[in-house]
């Protein structure tokens, strides 16, 4: 017997087997791999074993071309929207991970979810805000409401609001009363009026979908022409010079579905635009502009919700070309939903305050890390989350130093609380009382099951020098409510309510 090859044979053995990953090392790798692909890898243990198993899991097999005879992703949807689902290239045909690599994949994520997720009961929460007077106003003779628009004008002392059926309301708070201002056939999403132009942006199918077809009008003098159509479930439209040019752009937060994008719409002659994409991912949902390098150029900050969720600014290089820089990644399954810009600590930079919360959908269950979160800016764009406060389903902000006392407070409105254990937590006022240490007062309102609040805004509404609040009720059944509250509800004549600040009264 040659030992000496005996002993080089053991030792190349050795080798070979320290080199090969153990089964649970290749399941980490997969999952980091893959699921990392286009996104940050979520936490296994921010969802339960259930919720893995029924939803995500059959989801991502199906975008990965994993068959299962158990889950169609087309199942359930038109002709037309599978045929626009297909053309989206989300569900491929060729499968981009073998069969045996997806079992191990599977087992992996399964053996280490949880059976369920730890919930915080959170500091007490004080019902009633001192500080703000709850004005219910009812806009219609409808029961229950649908608004799908919301914004205040403080010069004017006015709520404009839009609805499911495309309606197009203002109600006059100096007046009390609604004014009519037309139909736009489906649901209003933005609304802005710019000199003698005013401009609307009709979301087209509100429920996800591929389907194009919201579009942007225009009216002038009472006559309306469309600038824009075929727009992919636009939700939120800004109108602005951004190369000082003189002329409006249109910059577009196509919120999509699988797919979506941020579009730039520009006038090259007096009826005509042109439109390039920024950023080509769906959930779109927010933009501000803001020169957030001090260069003197409109820069684009914009929030995305779906998939790669964060927070991107686009810096202006030279005449409307623009280059991304993403500043702020977030989970998948976070649900982000808002955001504001605000300098919260006075040091002459702003900084981010987001919320998440959005749980319609195939993941329902309180999340814990659901809520308002404060990103602080250190003057070069590198932001560093500074303070979390937990709030199931939380999903509009508004930051504003509302008692005038020298910080920032916010009000915040979760459309997906634990309506089971904490009804009121629809509405939150945080009374910022530390500001270097971050230290609120947390309030909520007595009358919060007036309606299901869905939007938020703020602006001095009733002229007396202070800022107001004002929150829109959508009275649809996105998830499990209780069906004495949901009854109320679709029976209440509150549409808006009004939290008048009497500060200064």
């Amino acid at each position: 017997m040659n030992i000496t090859k005996s002993v080089l044979g053991c030792m190349l053995l050795g080798v070979l087997e320290a080199c090969t990953p153990s089964k649970e090392e290749r399941a980490a790798e997969l999952y980091t791999v893959h699921c990392a692909s286009c996104h940050i890898a979520p936490r296994i243990d921010d969802l339960p074993k259930h919720l893995w198993e029924s939803s995500v899991l059959p989801e991502m097999a199906a975008r990965m071309g994993i068959k299962d005879s158990a889950y169609n992703p087309y199942e359930g949807f038109s002709f037309r929207e599978q045929e626009a689902m297909m053309k989206t290239g989300i569900y491929t045909r060729q499968p981009t991970l073998s069969k045996e690599d997806w079992l191990v994949l599977r087992d992996y994520i399964l053996t280490m979810a949880p059976e369920s997720l730890e919930t915080s009961t959170g500091e007490k929460i004080k019902k009633g805000v001192s500080q703000f007077r709850p004005v219910p106003i009812n806009i219609d003779s409808t029961k229950g409401t649908l608004i799908t628009f919301l914004a205040v004008d403080s010069t004017e002392h006015s709520i404009s609001l839009g609805d499911l059926a495309g309606n197009k309301l203002k109600y006059l708070a100096d007046e009390n009363k609604v004014k009519p201002v037309g139909n736009f056939s489906t649901a209003i999403t933005a609304y802005s009026e710019r000199r003698e132009e005013v401009f609307i942006t009709t979301v087209g199918n509100l429920n996800p979908s591929e389907i194009a077809n919201g579009r942007i009008s225009r009216m002038i003098n009472g006559e309306i022409e469309q600038i824009a159509t075929n727009l992919h479930r636009p939700v939120y439209t800004e109108i602005s010079d951004l190369n000082g040019d003189g002329v409006m752009e249109l910059l577009v937060s196509e919120f999509g579905n699988l797919t979506g994008r941020l579009s730039l719409w520009s006038r090259k002659k007096r009826l005509s635009y042109e439109e390039e994409v920024l950023l080509n991912q769906p959930g779109v949902i927010r933009t501000k502009i803001r020169d957030m390098n001090s260069d003197d150029k409109a820069d684009i900050m914009v929030m995305t919700t779906q998939g790669s969720e964060g927070i991107t600014i686009l810096y202006q290089m030279n005449d409307m070309e623009f280059r991304a820089e993403q500043v702020l990644r977030f989970s998948p399954i976070y649900g982000s939903s808002w955001f504001e810009l605000v300098d919260y600590n006075g040091d002459g930079f702003d900084d981010i305050i987001t919320v998440n919360g959005d749980n319609a959908d195939n993941t329902y269950i309180q999340k814990p890390y659901h809520g308002l979160r404060v990103y602080l800016n250190d003057g070069r764009n590198i932001f560093e989350e500074r303070y979390f406060y937990p709030l199931n389903g939380a999903t509009r902000v508004v930051a504003n130093d509302f008692d005038q006392d020298g910080d920032i407070d916010f009000g915040v409105v979760a459309s997906f609380p634990d309506y089971e254990q904490c009804p009121e937590c629809s509405f939150v006022y945080l009374e910022n009382t530390d500001s270097k240490n971050f230290v609120f007062k947390s309030h909520t309102l007595e009358t919060s099951d007036l309606g299901r609040w869905l939007l938020l805004a703020s602006g001095d509404i009733d002229n007396d020098g202070d800022e107001d609040m004002v929150l829109s009720s959508f009275t649809y059944s996105f998830t499990p409510v209780p069906e004495s509250l949901l009854s109320k509800w679709q029976n209440s004549n509150t549409d808006i309510l009004i939290l008048e600040n009497n500060l200064l009264r």
